[in-house]
């Protein structure tokens, strides 16, 4: 059925194609923003100054109304904490197994309280090729989006504001390819979605040109697309306008400072993080003075250790109260943030984090040096010139391949040498680099780019 749309879609002229992206949209808004969704909104609106003695009861509350009914529906978690005395208060949290992806797939009927009928299907990726499929009630969906949606209503963001959207849909037809033409649009909702599939050089001056001549207020999705986009655009010398954009809101990839730093300079405005996920996990939102809060309203949050005690920087150990499909208590997501310490004069009075250092797969590990993150790697650029993009890949612990698009008229042996030399100041002397020129690097599937690709685990 999928393919017999997928040709109708492909056979139709550009604007009936638009046209078949609204309709679809209407469905997915009305699950969205169903009966429940302006009860949340109002809710989480009303919530948004509550004392953090207020948001700890909140959640301790959320918590034991969680795992009770995860008890009573699901068969996995009754098995799995038969021996637990009372595992629905929050207080014996601790004495509760450790579950990871993992777990999941190999009982996953027996996790879930529904049936796929009865509910929102979502299917998770991974680095390994295998996915998860979760369920989601119809008011897991509706409180999620009520929790977005109050984080983005912050910064003047309401659906039917024009927006340009980065996602992992790949619309385009070969059409669209002879016409350079790298977006669709939802006209009744004022969303025009980019690919992310095609951020070439040769294509990226259409990009910006679209996005001058369409004037969207928001710009959300991939930061990795974003922020090629607006680095060809420093590069060119091609100025976006003023007082166009009013904010950023990245999704599904971790923000470096580079990042935060290109996209902000060049669309001028402000960029604002969120932390969520395809499987469910509780947010992690930006507020006005850019500090990372925990939504405590929406999950319980554990930083642990590689020996799972408690720690101020490590791997984030979810339970989410929007997950009643597929419950997720004390799951390991795999991956990383460093928790804060003091407070912020924003109003949110939940917990503060220091850093999301996004999926544990995405560092380097040196047996020299230890992990290197995300963020360390990036800085590698610091004083080189002509890198269009780069992508390190480890296979072994001591061999590293690096991928290098590169400008010839900016790219010189000395910006390779000093590229080197940052890589080299973080990985050790032991490590052996292997440069590879190319003229493309992939995205992965979903769309997304990534910088580090760790395949030690494989």
């Amino acid at each position: 059925m999928a393919n017999f749309k997928e040709k109708i879609y492909e056979s139709v002229p550009h604007s009936v194609q638009n046209l078949m992206i609204t309709f679809f949209n209407i469905t997915a808004y009305r699950k969205r923003y169903s009966k429940n969704y302006s009860k949340y909104l109002s809710h989480y609106k009303a919530n948004n100054n509550l004392t953090l003695e207020e948001l700890l009861t909140v959640q301790k509350e959320k918590y034991s109304a969680f795992v009770s009914y995860t008890l009573k529906n699901s068969n996995f978690y009754k098995s799995l904490y038969k021996d637990i005395a009372s595992p629905e208060k929050l207080e014996n949290l601790k004495k509760l197994p450790v579950i990871n992806k993992e777990m999941l797939r190999h009982d996953i009927d027996s996790v879930h309280t529904i049936n796929k009928k009865d509910g929102y299907i979502s299917k998770t990726g991974g680095t390994t090729g295998k996915s998860l499929e979760v369920l989601f009630l119809p008011e897991d969906i509706e409180e999620r989006f009520a929790i977005l949606d109050n984080f983005r209503n912050k910064f003047g963001y309401t659906l039917g504001k024009k927006t340009a959207w980065f996602s992992g849909k790949n619309l385009l037809t070969k059409t669209d390819l002879k016409k350079n033409r790298f977006w669709k649009t939802d006209n009744y909702h004022k969303v025009r979605y980019y690919s992310t599939f095609h951020i070439h050089e040769k294509y990226l001056k259409y990009y910006i040109e679209n996005l001058i001549k369409y004037k969207p207020e928001y710009l959300v999705g991939f930061p990795s697309t974003m922020y090629e986009i607006a680095k060809y655009g420093q590069k060119q010398g091609i100025a976006f306008p003023e007082n166009i954009i009013k904010a950023i809101f990245p999704t599904a990839e971790t923000i470096t400072p580079d990042i935060r730093s290109v996209l902000e300079s060049y669309f001028k405005t402000n960029l604002y993080n969120q932390y969520a996920s395809s499987e469910g996990a509780p947010f992690i939102i930006e507020c006005k003075n850019k500090k990372l809060h925990l939504e405590l309203q929406s999950g319980v949050f554990e930083v642990l250790d590689e020996q799972l005690q408690p720690a101020t920087k490590g791997k984030l150990v979810i339970t989410a109260f929007h997950t009643h499909g597929t419950p997720l208590i004390r799951y390991d997501i795999g991956d990383a943030i460093e928790l804060s310490e003091g407070t912020c004069n924003c109003g949110n009075n939940n917990p503060l984090v220091k850093q999301i250092l996004g999926r544990i797969s995405d560092y380097i590990y040196s047996e020299e040096t230890g992990k290197i993150n995300l963020g360390n790697i990036s800085n590698c650029l610091k004083g080189v010139k002509g890198v269009v993009k780069f992508q390190i890949q480890q296979h072994v612990k001591d061999k590293l391949l690096i991928l290098i698009v590169k400008d010839d008229n900016k790219f010189s042996k000395a910006d390779e040498t000093m590229f080197l030399e940052n890589l080299r100041a973080r990985v050790g002397l032991n490590m052996k680099l292997t440069i590879n020129y190319t003229k493309d690097i992939p995205v992965e599937k979903s769309g997304k780019f990534r910088l580090v690709k760790n395949l030690l685990a494989q």
